[in-house]
């Protein structure tokens, strides 16, 4: 009872800091669209543009990237930037949280690095790639999550959407913390051991779940984290392989289904050789 009370109690602290956090980006969403940004998304500072996007705690630009995408608006490299800098749920999560604040700024520090790596060398070597035109004002928005809201009334759109997706990100926290406290509680030993013996392991696992077209993937990894679960090096490859809904927006065009798979196979070994490596160098300075 004391590991529930302590997970319930932890869960509802980080609550009404959640909700200020989604009500703040709903605004953000609904300013943003294609139709005043299209020229940058297809010039030579896309990738750059793509990442900094990306950073926003939210899979709205993610969906918007890939609609992007698949209408062939912007280039490949331009779309893995948004996807590899995405975060989802997961910046929320670690800002509210004292055991991964610290962690908040070299994440976002080695996503950005990551993305703009990948995004210029990807248009570099797609150079030739045709893009397609704009047809008057396409209005693309950079709704969270797929939602198409924007008619909805204020009260419901600023306050209740909010509301309930911070009720849901409540949940999983709540979940992941009650379950490392009774790991915590009654094995420690065998998690700290499996910590520092599967550290070349855990990005592999971590990616795969970040692949995982839902908010809680990012949102558990998160937690994960805080909770002592895995590796800072894991953590970023499991969030780098998170584009929240983004892969879901180009699995519905069958017809470019091989190189949709493609961009989730080359996403997917990026991420992993990048959580690798992160806790190689870590491991190595004695940090881990």
């Amino acid at each position: 009872m004391e590991v529930f009370s302590d997970a319930l109690l932890d869960t509802l602290k980080v609550l009404p800091f959640i909700l200020v956090i989604y009500i703040l980006i709903e605004f953000l969403e609904h300013k943003t669209s294609f139709s005043h940004n299209h020229k940058l998304l297809q010039g030579p500072w896309a990738p750059l543009a793509g990442t900094v996007t990306g950073i926003v705690p939210q899979c709205g630009f993610s969906v918007m990237a890939a609609k992007l995408y698949d209408r062939g608006f912007i280039r490949t490299g331009t779309v893995l930037a948004v996807f590899l800098a995405t975060s989802d749920e997961a910046l929320i999560v670690l800002i509210v949280d004292p055991a991964g604040a610290a962690a908040v700024a070299p994440l976002i520090a080695l996503k950005v690095v990551i993305g703009l790596a990948v995004g210029y060398a990807a248009n570099a070597l797609l150079r030739r790639e045709r893009l397609a035109e704009p047809c008057g004002e396409e209005d693309i928005h950079a709704y969270s999550c797929g939602r198409e809201h924007e008619e909805g009334k204020p009260f419901k759109v600023y306050f209740l959407s909010p509301l309930l997706h911070s009720l849901q990100i409540a949940l999983y926290i709540f979940i992941v913390t009650l379950v490392f406290g009774y790991i915590f509680e009654y094995n420690r030993a065998a998690i700290e051991g499996w910590l520092k013996s599967s550290l070349y392991l855990q990005p592999l696992i971590t990616s795969a779940v970040g692949l995982i077209p839902n908010c809680a993937s990012s949102a558990v990894i998160a937690q994960a984290y805080c909770e002592g679960g895995i590796a800072f090096g894991s953590m970023l490859a499991g969030l780098c392989c998170n584009a929240g809904l983004g892969f879901v927006v180009l699995l519905k065009n069958t017809k470019k289904i091989k190189r949709n798979l493609a961009l989730m196979a080359l996403l997917y070994v990026i991420s992993v050789l990048a959580g690798i490596a992160v806790n190689a160098v870590m491991q190595a300075c004695g940090m881990l």
